[in-house]
């Protein structure tokens, strides 16, 4: 039945061809012949069974359906093409690319191109850019996969580089800012000092002259400033004997002796430190 609602009654020829050597499976063949036969080419199949699959990159049959069209039959001419030639032609080819197959094999007789036919050389031929065409897809496919795999981790990089950039320039404008209040204090610094001590201010830089010189401090302020000093020294020292007794370096009763001793001059110093606190002091 056509596609337009057309019946037909066709001819079918079934069969089994052998190839190769007596070890390679026979090919079950279906060929219809066409109501305009031999004007137009017979309709070939290779018969399909779960035991025997047809291996999917076979140049000139249809792994799904068991649809052949050989080079052979593309070419369909009449004459002189026949039916009997069309068979011969399915018998070489399948002798050097089985459908059940995937393996190719070389005749001898067609090791030399003397030895072969216009039409055995292009089913070569065709056979040949087939699978020339399959391994360039597969290729092409692989490598089309790394590639969208290196755009990804290169879009991601992108992301990543334009976020350091962002936060960097956020970083800038925070650091300009210190600077821009670090000159205005140095800016006013120098003014105080050259208002309130009528110095040079390149004496100063050059060391002439000493930076607590720049400050005016009643003793108040110097006793204060002095025990804070003295107890800060202490605890430094206590520091230094808690890591001598833990290495061993002075005995138990020494460590505990110095201190005793230094914990009362602690705490003389913070108490005088507290008592110069609760007074008012000038800076």
């Amino acid at each position: 039945m056509h596609n337009d609602g057309t019946e037909v009654n066709l001819l079918r020829a079934t069969g089994c061809v052998h190839v190769a050597n007596s070890t390679t499976p026979t090919i079950p063949l279906v060929i219809w012949l066409h109501e305009n036969y031999p004007q137009k080419a017979p309709l070939v199949f290779v018969s399909l069974h779960p035991m025997t699959p047809i291996h999917r990159h076979h140049p000139f049959v249809d792994n799904t359906t068991g649809a052949t069209s050989p080079p052979y039959i593309l070419t369909w001419k009449y004459p002189p093409c026949n039916l009997s030639e069309l068979l011969r032609n399915l018998v070489q080819l399948f002798s050097i690319d089985h459908p059940f197959s995937y393996t190719l094999t070389t005749p001898a007789c067609l090791t030399h191109p003397w030895l072969v036919s216009t039409k055995e050389a292009l089913d070569r031929l065709v056979g040949m850019l087939h699978y020339d065409m399959v391994a360039l897809r597969a290729s092409t496919s692989d490598e089309i996969e790394k590639l969208s795999l290196l755009q990804e981790e290169l879009k991601r990089r992108d992301r990543f580089i334009t976020s350091m950039v962002a936060e960097l320039g956020e970083e800038r404008m925070r650091l300009e800012e210190r600077v821009k209040n670090w000159a205005e204090e140095t800016d006013r610094v120098e003014n105080w000092l050259r208002v309130n001590d009528g110095r040079s201010i390149m004496d100063l830089n050059a060391g002439d002259v000493e930076i607590e010189d720049a400050f005016e401090m009643d003793e108040t302020s110097r006793a204060r400033l002095e025990s804070s000093a003295a107890d800060l020294a202490i605890e430094e020292v206590m520091y230094k004997l808690d890591k001598a007794l833990e290495h061993e370096a002075v005995s138990f009763d020494s460590y505990i002796k110095q201190v005793r001793s230094l914990a009362r001059q602690q705490f003389f110093h913070r108490c005088n430190e507290m008592a110069s606190t609760s007074s008012p002091t000038s800076v």
